[in-house]
């Protein structure tokens, strides 16, 4: 649900071409490293519009998916 926003935000941050980011892809894999996850969360926290409190671990670009839609599901 929110594969795109993030895949667009990790591009923009890393460089990586936005068609090789998969679901399955591994943040850390991706050049992502722990504060550019606290930046990545914040870009998302303003295009979907709450904050987000990232209180588990998450491995892959769907399981940050994932975890989103349960706060954004929590939140309604």
């Amino acid at each position: 649900m929110y594969f795109d926003s993030i895949a667009k935000i990790i591009s923009e941050r890393t460089g990586n071409d936005i068609s090789t980011i998969k679901p399955e892809s591994r943040i850390i894999d991706l050049g992502i490293d722990s504060l550019d996850t606290v930046e990545l969360l914040m870009n998302l926290e303003d295009e979907i519009g709450m904050e987000i409190d990232l209180d588990e671990k998450v491995d892959t670009i769907d399981d940050l998916d994932k975890f989103i839609q349960k706060k954004v599901a929590n939140q309604g």
